[in-house]
């Protein structure tokens, strides 16, 4: 479970207080301002209150937790928050709430007064339902169900995205290049601006003295502007620090750029890149990112677990990924990070009571409460007939009649039947992509969409050059169209080292004849 008590300011509540803490923001130029919410949904903050971030109406510091009446009992699904500072907040609803500092206009109320309460901003977010936010030093962004990135706020390099530097006072939509485009992530640096789209391009605009909007030079950018560097990239995520900007692509692989005087983007030196530039984390695939545009420091986490730091870290300037004993990117944060900040809304799931997904994925293979065993390759594995019914057609089929007590199987492994198995109890697999492959057949052959659609999520994260070809042949025997895409496509872009492995030496006939058809329709062949 998370702990927020690495954060510094949570020394002020009591251990009864932090038991109740679901959701949490730590902020400020000392990582001495704090908002939460309780399982109640009850918003409480404490701290120095600076230009009023608090929101509780006044200037006052507060070392006791005040609250926050205006949002307890709105479910909080966002945050994000300013260096003056201001904070902008998104509720499960899609409504847009701000408070602190105001003197650019990035309230979004229309005037430069700081805001001592949290105020609804519908000016021109009418009707949109927010799904996220994003804050500059001194400008916001959102993000809406439908696509649209909204700016305001200060404007002096281009950060809002109007064409222009004067600062913007109301919510602006975001057009030009994002005009026809629909996004679905956005981040802030300290004074710009990034959206990726859905066909995974990166848009950026604002100020470019370090190179962070990865454009190949130096000027600042008023309107959006694709990175011509990251074609054929699919992007799935970007993070923003102060001046340097992190990407997560879809097959795992991690491309920085920016400032770099602390090693913030890993590259073993100290020089600014203005160009994406891959960087090398781990053998693993990375599955999540972090920055923060207050900070220099990165972090990254894989798919086995390992969590990496590098840049300022508490003083020091690490260049190279860094291997922690961390379980999360957020610890990063509350233990190098200066100021030890959150990098976003974190979220504590209670510890001390089980949920029914919790309750029945603890009574999987368990010998004392199961009524029916499957025999498989030589192994028992235990389940309940009962859940195997509402879970599944076929087993409501097979077993509405059947008093057996042990059910052999020899159509499928151990590891494969297992994985299916628990799957009905935990509605997710946990298996390598090789393995993946005969849970898909199994999938395909019980009918059951939704695994079929799980095996090829895991096969996609777990591709290499090595198993591309057994994955495409995989995916086109069990016509998984979107991964046969995504597997020739990955195939296209490290051909030169996939046409030498093995897989591709013994590749059947008619798959090859089809694979060099399709490839050279692509151009992939051409000089």
């Amino acid at each position: 479970m998370l702990d927020v008590g690495k954060w510094p300011i949570f020394a002020l509540c009591s251990q009864e207080e932090l038991k109740l803490i679901r959701q949490a923001c730590v902020f400020g130029s000392a990582g001495n301002e704090v908002l939460y919410a309780t399982e109640n949904d009850e918003v409480f903050v404490l701290g120095t209150n600076c230009s009023g971030c608090l929101g509780t109406g006044d200037i006052q510091n507060t070392i006791e937790p005040r609250r926050l009446d205006t949002l307890c009992g709105k479910k909080i699904a966002c945050l994000s928050y300013g260096s003056g500072p201001h904070v902008v907040v998104a509720t499960a609803e899609g409504e847009v709430y701000t408070w602190g500092h105001n003197a650019y206009s990035q309230l979004g109320n229309g005037t430069t007064n700081h805001g001592l309460i949290p105020c609804q901003v519908s000016t021109n977010l009418v009707n949109k339902k927010v799904i996220e936010v994003a804050c500059g030093s001194h400008h916001s962004m959102v993000l809406t169900s439908d696509g649209e990135v909204y700016a305001w706020g200060y404007n002096n390099s281009g950060q809002v995205g109007s064409g222009s530097t004067a600062n913007q006072p109301i919510p602006r939509r975001v057009t030009g290049c994002l005009q026809n485009k629909i996004a679905v992530s956005i981040s802030c640096g300290q004074m710009c601006s990034m959206a990726v789209v859905e066909n995974g391009e990166v848009y950026v605009w604002g100020y470019n003295g370090n190179g962070q909007l990865g454009l190949g030079n130096s000027g600042n950018q008023p309107t959006p502007c694709r990175i011509a560097a990251l074609q054929g990239i699919r992007v799935q995520r970007v993070a923003c620090g102060y001046a340097h900007t992190l990407v997560l692509t879809d097959e795992g692989r991690l491309y920085a750029w920016g400032a770099n005087s602390y090693g913030q983007l890993g590259t073993g030196n100290k020089s600014n890149q203005p160009y994406p530039i891959p960087i090398i984390v781990d053998k693993d695939r990375v599955i999540e990112i972090a920055a923060c545009h207050s900070a220099h420091t990165s972090a990254a986490k894989t798919q086995g677990g390992h969590v990496y730091m590098w840049g300022q870290c508490r003083g020091q300037s690490v260049i190279l990924p860094h291997l922690t004993h961390f379980a999360c990117t957020d610890d990063v944060f509350a233990c190098f990070a200066t100021p030890a900040v959150t990098w976003r809304l974190l979220s504590v799931e209670p510890d001390d009571h089980l949920t029914v997904a919790q309750s029945l994925k603890k009574e999987f293979d368990n010998p004392d409460t199961a009524d029916l065993k499957f025999l498989v390759d030589g192994k028992y594995i235990h389940v309940h007939k009962v859940l195997l019914k509402i879970r599944c057609e076929h087993f409501r089929s097979i077993l509405s009649n059947a008093d057996d007590e042990i059910i052999e199987m020899s159509e499928f492994s151990y590891q494969v039947y297992r994985a299916f198995l628990e799957y009905l109890y935990t509605d997710s697999i946990s298996l390598p992509p090789e393995d993946a492959i005969g849970l898909l057949d199994l999938a395909t052959f019980y009918r059951e969409n939704r695994l079929k659609k799980l095996c090829q999520q895991t096969i996609k994260q777990g591709i290499c050059e090595e198993n591309a070809i057994a994955l495409l042949s995989a995916a086109v025997k069990y016509e998984a169209e979107d991964l046969e895409e995504f597997c020739f496509r990955f195939c296209i872009n490290h051909l030169t080292v996939v046409t030498q492995t093995t897989g591709f030496a013994e590749m059947d006939h008619d798959l090859l004849k089809n694979f060099i058809s399709k490839a050279s329709r692509v151009g992939a062949f051409k000089n």
